[in-house]
């Protein structure tokens, strides 16, 4: 087996829900030899989908890795795969994968073509710069249309899709394919050994003509993005070689120009080997990928790191698994040097040097010990104490820190407590867990009743995690309904003096400032703290105390306690004490001129508002509508699919829980909807003070 990473590829499949991803990922097991069985997302009994929960209900919860082998032109390749949600709720994990990968597969169903997710999931390659290579899948199903699905991609995506193959039939009729680069037609035969399903033929004769027209098509598209073969075109275009052609896709489609599409269905196990050879034969290796950059922490100098095992050892920790066999599992993608089981590395976030136990291949939820990792591959460790997900491991000597991952804020949550005294020292381990796992998951205790607040990004999301409390860590909860996240946020600025002092006898405390809090510029996240004392009134060492007061005020705002999410504030003057001034003294005037100064900054309260999408039928659209108008939503645009309508529309959250039942019930169960978050928007004045009077049990003034 070649160790050279020339023949590496590091690869996702990612696509909307039920778009055929796991199915897809379980015909990649089988054609590689990794399973020897085919796995079914219906029967529960998929490899990737390995949590009791994900083959309940039929949908990847976890984003899955496993490392595999293909063959391709008597070159062995390996290739490390991970298998994403598609589940709008389990975002982070396609997030999280994307940033560490190579390429990516986006699979698209032939029938819906690119739904919601898939644009979202498009969007977050496109963050990341993501090669990819599509695959229309499902072109055996009643509405199936390949080229309808390339058109999308081009209208709704922007995306500059190239197919390489056009599929012989639809529908029922789906025979084959004919490869454009070969000029050659693979035909399947239905119920033959899914290894030796297909035979290459001549095209038939039927298809000649179309299959000449989207040749050409390929070939102008690559002429246009390489000199020399739009001379020959010019010439001759029967001379390009497929050499020739597929030299310009790998490179067009490594720089994130073009998209090759390829067809096929999964579910049949038609068409992935040609996928395979497509992963291979396209998307880059990490050398293609080239020298990531990172920061050296102590100076911010920039560092190059070249993808090579001779160079100094970083990695990214992507994420954190707890295993029931072996504790706390943290994912990594080695992007340079190499590590061996039992080695010391640096933990740039905490500056503390961390052992790796033992590194590990995932094959789901299995491992095999390896006993060294290098640059390029994705692999498990044990062993790390303290580690969370974007972390940077890097040589002890050599510190570089690589660029994190952004999460997003959660939007819903609910109340927990346990049933038992039991359940409740197991719950707080459990929920810590939990935590580590999904940066989306967030945990807190409510100040004022006690209770303990788990938080995420869906209902979905929170009901997965309840049942997991349930399952793996046999802690029995009651749960409350779920909540709004609320935010609040100030709409003007106002200048306040705080003087905190206290006599107690003895040592007392005293602080003095003078501060003009306002709405940050943009509404940059988090606090933007300006400085402007000139000439010692406070002295240096107490300006940090006073941001941290403030920093910390954020978290319970002037109205009714939400989180602020973007602040300014500006130091202007104050005075100190010799003896009686302390950090804490400074903390504690900059948290009471929060409370004081924030009512007077006009504050208004903030809601989560959804991007919805419902498919219905014609005939329900009316009551789809008229429902939508009165959840406070605004209809956005509608638009023809397939027999059915698009229905796009900005929901609050607020007024959406329950929705799938309700739309059921109006459509007689024929209608579908997905939802994702879109932005925070004001709350209407009246409806504000209703929930601030809900939520503190005061009358509204």
């Amino acid at each position: 087996m070649s160790s050279d990473l020339k023949h590496t590829r590091n690869i996702g499949i990612m696509a909307h829900i039920d778009a055929g991803k796991t199915t897809t990922s379980e015909r990649i097991l089988y054609y590689t030899g990794r399973v020897h069985r085919i796995g079914e997302v219906d029967d529960g009994n998929a490899t990737m989908d390995w949590m009791v929960q994900e083959q309940e209900r039929g949908i990847t919860i976890t984003s899955a890795a496993t490392t595999t082998f293909w063959k391709y032109r008597d070159q062995l390749y390996k290739i490390n795969l991970i298998d994403t949600p598609g589940h709008v709720d389990f975002t982070v994990e396609v997030e999280r994968a994307l940033r560490v990968l190579d390429g990516a597969v986006a699979v698209f169903c032939a029938v819906g073509g690119v739904e919601p997710q898939s644009e979202t999931v498009w969007r977050q390659a496109n963050k990341y710069n993501v090669p990819r290579i599509a695959f229309v899948n499902k072109m055996d199903r009643a509405g199936a249309d390949f080229h309808g699905v390339v058109q999308q991609m081009i209208d709704k995506l922007g995306a500059h899709p190239v197919p390489v193959q056009i599929p012989i039939g639809a529908e029922e009729n789906f025979e084959g394919l004919i490869d454009l680069i070969e000029m050659k037609a693979i035909i399947f035969e239905d119920g033959a050994d899914p290894l030796t399903n297909f035979t290459v033929q001549p095209i038939p004769e039927e298809m000649a003509e179309e299959a000449e027209e989207w040749r050409m098509k390929l070939v102008e598209a690559c002429a246009e993005m390489d000199d020399s073969i739009l001379e020959r075109y010019l010439e001759d275009h029967h001379s390009i070689t497929s050499e020739e052609l597929m030299t310009v896709l790998r490179r067009e489609t490594v720089e994130g120009v073009i998209v090759p599409v390829f067809c096929g269905a999964a579910f049949k196990n038609k068409g992935v080997q040609r996928l395979l050879n497509g992963v291979v034969a396209y998307l880059p290796s990490p050398t293609d990928v080239g020298a990531v950059k990172g920061k050296d922490p102590r100076d911010d100098r920039e560092i190059i790191l070249e993808p090579r095992a001779d160079e100094p050892f970083s990695a990214l920790a992507f994420k954190i698994a707890t295993d029931p066999y072996v504790g706390r599992l943290v994912f990594m993608r080695v992007y340079s040097g190499t590590i061996n089981a039992g080695d010391t590395v640096l933990n740039v976030r905490t500056g503390k040097r961390e052992r790796i136990n033992r590194l590990f291949q995932m094959h789901a939820n299995k491992q095999n010990p390896v006993p060294s990792v290098s640059a390029g591959d994705i692999c498990a460790g044990v062993g790390f104490k303290d580690l969370q997900t974007g972390d940077t491991l890097c040589a002890v000597h050599k510190p570089v820190l690589l660029e994190s991952m952004e999460f997003p804020e959660p939007v819903i949550w609910i109340a927990v407590e346990p049933k038992t005294q039991a359940d409740m020292d197991r719950l707080g381990q459990a929920l810590g867990k939990l935590a580590e796992e999904d940066p989306t998951f967030k945990v807190k205790t409510d100040p004022d009743s006690g209770q303990t607040i788990i938080s995420g990004m869906g209902e979905l999301h929170l009901e997965i995690l309840i049942d997991r409390l349930k399952r793996e860590f046999k802690v029995e909860c009651n749960q409350g309904r779920p909540q709004v996240a609320y935010k609040e946020a100030i709409t003007k600025s106002y200048t306040h003096r705080e003087l905190f002092r206290k006599q107690t006898g003895g040592r007392g405390k005293f602080a003095d400032i003078t501060v003009e809090l306002m709405p940050a510029e943009d509404s940059v996240p988090g606090l933007t703290f300006v400085n402007e004392i000139r000439g010692g009134n406070v002295p240096k060492e107490f300006i940090p105390s006073v941001e941290k007061g403030f920093r910390e005020a954020m978290l319970n705002g002037p109205m009714a306690g939400f989180p602020l999410d973007s602040l300014k504030v500006i130091l202007k003057d104050g005075s100190y004490h010799p003896v009686d001034s302390d950090s804490l003294s400074f903390e504690i005037a900059a948290r009471q001129a929060f409370r004081h100064a924030a009512p007077k900054c006009s504050p208004v309260l903030l809601e989560p508002v959804m991007n919805a999408e419902v498919v219905t039928p014609e005939e329900f659209v009316g009551d789809v509508i008229g429902d939508f108008n009165k959840r406070r939503s605004k209809v956005e645009g509608m638009e023809s699919k397939a027999g059915s309508r698009v229905i796009k529309a900005k929901v609050p959250l607020a007024e959406n829980f329950g929705y799938v039942t309700v739309l059921r019930t109006l459509t007689s169960g024929r209608a579908t909807s997905t939802m994702e978050f879109s932005h925070f928007e004001e709350v209407p004045a009246e409806l504000a003070k209703k929930i601030i009077e809900v939520t503190t049990g005061k009358s509204f003034k």
